[in-house]
């Protein structure tokens, strides 16, 4: 089969690759619809995490299945599925919590971005849809199996509530997703921290009503401003930064909550402030498995369009160009099609 590589920052191919094969019983294989480019690549592809060696790449997925582990009864060869990035027997104490992403037989997906993958714990990862999905239907499908699945977490460990008003910190697939989320629980007033206009379009096109372009202090002042000097109910990070972090903490009006879901990278937060400041703070890897017989329902039906955050499709042997179309902000999330 075909995979995508990455052998060193900025080093990107598609290779011949073994093909996948079930090892466990709970195993399934899948043939890929389509897939796609995860702004979270990017850390490697940057080399801001470190590449050792070569090793795939990809954990974002929909399509087929091929064939099941004998432990595997929940879906059947030829069905259409949808799954999550991080895989969960949805049966331990963790998943029947709801935090499937903190599952005890957890594995996280890498190997996505590619003709055929294999897919751990499929029976209480993997999602059938009832018949095959219309193929317009699928960007936004493969969108539920990371993006919108994150930005709901980011919604849902903000706490966002009907009346609220909402802040998102970052303009990427996430963020763009995490305003979908905030308008669906309810939130009257959502305020999207961007600089990049069609990024913005496409914020005010999913329900967002107010821009700040400022960043740092002058951003977190721009958010008082607006909020008569006392600070969000909810603010949703979906970047992962230093920077982005304080921005969420101070951007929170006191008894107000910061969901993170923006992977961190050299992040600390001060646990004094934070103490002073009453402002909650959850976040993490998304339980995308809690919420997905839900976004795939609110998908099929047309109430929610996540898949609008893929503004670049290319066929799998161009993936190299889909990453750096990414790294240098040419298209928000570049979808793959094998």
């Amino acid at each position: 089969m075909r995979g995508t590589v990455i052998h060193a920052a900025g080093d990107i191919r598609l290779e011949t690759l073994e093909d996948p094969r079930i090892l466990h019983p709970t195993d399934a294989i899948i043939r890929t619809a389509v897939t796609c480019v995860c702004g979270s690549d990017l850390w490697p592809y940057r080399g801001v995490e470190p590449t050792e060696a070569p090793h795939p790449m990809g954990h974002e997925y929909v399509g087929f299945v091929e064939e099941v582990g004998s432990g595997v009864t929940s879906v059947k060869p030829g069905q259409f599925v949808v799954g999550s990035f991080a895989t969960s027997d949805n049966t331990c104490a963790n998943c029947r919590n709801g935090f499937q992403s903190n599952c005890v037989n957890r594995e996280f997906m890498s190997t996505c971005q590619a003709d055929h993958v294999r897919i751990p714990n499929a029976q209480g990862t993997l999602v059938a849809t009832d018949g095959v999905p219309d193929a317009k239907l699928w960007p936004g499908l493969l969108a539920v199996s990371d993006v919108m699945g994150t930005g709901w977490w980011a919604a849902d460990a903000a706490e966002v509530r009907p009346g609220s008003t909402a802040v998102v910190v970052g303009d990427g697939a996430v963020g763009l997703c995490a305003v979908i989320a905030a308008k669906e629980l309810g939130a009257e007033r959502i305020i999207v921290m961007s600089r990049h206009e069609p990024r913005q379009a496409l914020a005010r096109e999913f329900g967002t009503t107010d821009i700040v372009t400022e960043r740092g202090q002058e951003g977190v002042a721009r958010i008082k401003e607006l909020t008569g000097g006392i600070g969000a109910d909810s603010v949703l990070e979906c970047v992962g930064t230093a920077q982005s972090m304080q921005q969420a903490l101070h951007s929170a009006r006191p008894g107000g909550n910061v969901g993170f879901v923006g992977v961190p990278h050299d992040v600390a937060v001060d646990g004094q402030e934070l103490f002073f400041s009453h402002v909650g703070l959850r976040g993490g890897p998304a339980p995308v498995r809690r919420y997905l017989p839900d976004l795939i329902g609110r998908v099929l039906t047309g109430r929610i369009d996540p898949g609008k955050v893929f503004d670049l499709t290319l066929p799998l042997d161009q993936v190299a160009e889909g990453y750096a179309a990414m790294d240098e902000r040419r298209a928000v999330k570049t979808l793959l099609r094998p």
